[in-house]
């Protein structure tokens, strides 16, 4: 595409001597940007995309899109803010996807993964072919695969192309988890919403957003975008958790879009009861206007029933009947490293889960306390160059209901993890626990995981919590290969148990 047409399409004033200018490909790291390509510098946490457009325009860049005038051997575009014309290009070079894919947005703190996945299945139910991009995994329709990333979602380059794909490979409908990093970045500027799902909201990412209020307005974004998309023959709606107070901000950031609410304890358009639950899951009702089923949710504990929830309003909201969600929700399946079962034959339980929050570390070790007859284990962490606020609460909240809880990394990052430790352990200290007996701080992660799991005892639970389906422990800027399913094996094995 010449490069004049392309900015004119995104409202960007065109160089003199540049429209003729041929580009191929969009890119925002030098090392990527080879032959014919456009380099939009970015200035990152760590990096200046600007000190690197030199070296894009010597790896063969045609030109380069920047925030100020620089001294380089090809044209430079300057704009106000270039992750803005990031977005605005990407979605130009992708030929706009969602605009004719129709496309549900979940956004929240907790439940994001497993709600898309629950969206999609529920979709799919009702003969809709789906794709979608969560921290988890992608997928498009019959194939998915494992989200190495480390990124809950990509920049805006690679969620126009997954859409493209997902587009040209025949699927009807996209799904993504919408973080609030995403939205406040502009790394869905150009995504056509047509149903914006919330979850649940509490303090997290405040390193980042700065207070709870700035937090709650980054997730707002995504709500203001179904007034924005085009008009796919789907009702704009916002799918919104009754049960959390929150809701009503985001309603009227919804301006002019359908509301439908679901919950459990409020009442709501799609309005849940548990009728029963276990350790294999919950009997639950959902009722929506003058329609009601009865299903089993495989899926365990009262949280997960809100996603379920949240499902069946955007299976409602794009016009699935109560049968169709029910049959979806009762075939619903665990996400990787959610509520993640490691089994070598132990007489105790082991659990991988992704709780990294106070939140829904309270919630993860409320559900197993009474489902476990023994002692409650947990092994956990607290991420660097992230909320440090978080930390000491993370270990209240395992004081509160662990026998027996091991501090240890997480992703300690470029910050100094004896520190992180210290932070995290002065919670323990202020709930009155004592080191050697109530807790243990183990700085390496195996360990840490080798030590709760050779002290566990028949009728026990072992909680591993924050790791989840990650696939690396980030110390420095270096990924390390990690998976916390297979320490734990690793762990059973050297307690005699067979994998």
């Amino acid at each position: 595409m010449k490069l004049g047409p392309l900015l004119d399409a995104c409202g960007i004033a065109v160089p003199d001597g540049a429209a003729e200018v041929d580009v191929r490909t969009l890119a925002y790291d030098s090392r990527k940007a080879g032959t014919g390509a456009l380099f939009v510098a970015i200035s990152g946490f760590h990096r200046d995309g600007h000190d690197f457009a030199a070296d894009a325009v010597a790896r063969g860049a045609v030109a380069v899109v920047a925030e100020r005038p620089l001294p380089l051997a090809a044209p430079v575009v300057v704009v106000p803010d270039t992750r803005t014309a990031l977005a605005d290009l990407a979605a130009e070079l992708s030929d706009h996807p969602t605009r004719r894919l129709r496309m549900v947005g979940v956004t929240g703190t907790d439940g994001k993964t497993t709600t898309v996945h629950l969206v999609s299945d529920v979709l799919e139910a009702g003969g809709e072919r789906t794709g979608y991009a969560t921290t988890v995994d992608f997928k498009v329709t019959d194939h998915t695969w494992p989200n190495e990333t480390r990124q809950s979602t990509q920049e805006a380059v690679e969620v126009q192309e997954f859409f493209a794909e997902l587009l040209v490979a025949g699927g009807s409908w996209g799904v993504l988890e919408a973080t609030s990093h995403a939205l406040a970045l502009r790394k869905l500027r150009g995504i056509d919403v047509d149903i914006a799902v919330f979850t649940n909201l509490s303090p997290e990412h405040l390193d980042f957003h700065g207070t709870l209020q700035a937090y709650l307005e980054a997730k707002g974004i995504l709500f203001e975008m179904l007034a924005r998309g085009a008009d796919k023959g789907v009702p704009k709606t916002a799918v919104l958790n009754a049960d959390d107070a929150h809701w009503r901000y985001l309603a009227d950031r919804a301006d002019g879009a359908r509301v439908l609410t679901y919950g459990l304890d409020a009442l709501a358009d799609v309005q849940g009861t548990v009728l029963d639950a276990d350790a294999n899951g919950s009997r639950i009702r959902i009722a929506s206007g003058d329609q009601q089923v009865e299903l089993a949710l495989p899926l365990v504990g009262r949280f997960n029933v809100l996603n379920a929830l949240a499902a069946a309003g955007a299976g409602i909201a794009a016009g699935l009947s109560l049968d169709t969600i029910r049959h979806a929700l009762e075939h619903a399946r665990p996400v990787r490293g959610r509520m993640e079962r490691v089994d070598a034959g132990q007489p105790f339980s082991v659990i991988v889960d992704y709780a990294h929050t106070p939140e829904s570390l309270d919630k993860v070790l409320s559900l197993l306390r009474p489902l476990t007859p023994g002692r409650l284990l947990a092994v956990f962490g607290s991420a660097g160059e992230r909320d440090r606020g978080k930390r000491p609460r993370l270990a209240e909240v395992a004081a509160k209901h662990a026998d027996l809880f091991v501090i240890t990394q997480e992703d300690p990052r470029l910050e100094d993890p004896t520190t992180i430790l210290k932070e995290i352990e002065a919670g323990a200290i202020r709930a009155g626990k004592r080191a050697g007996t109530d807790y243990l701080v183990i700085d390496d992660r195996a360990a840490a995981v080798r030590e709760a799991i050779g002290r566990a005892r028949p009728g026990d639970t072992v909680l591993l919590a924050g790791k989840g389906h990650e696939s690396s422990i980030i110390v420095g800027e270096e990924k390390i290969p990690w998976d916390e399913a297979a320490a734990a094996r690793d762990a059973l094995r050297g307690s005699g148990f067979a994998a």
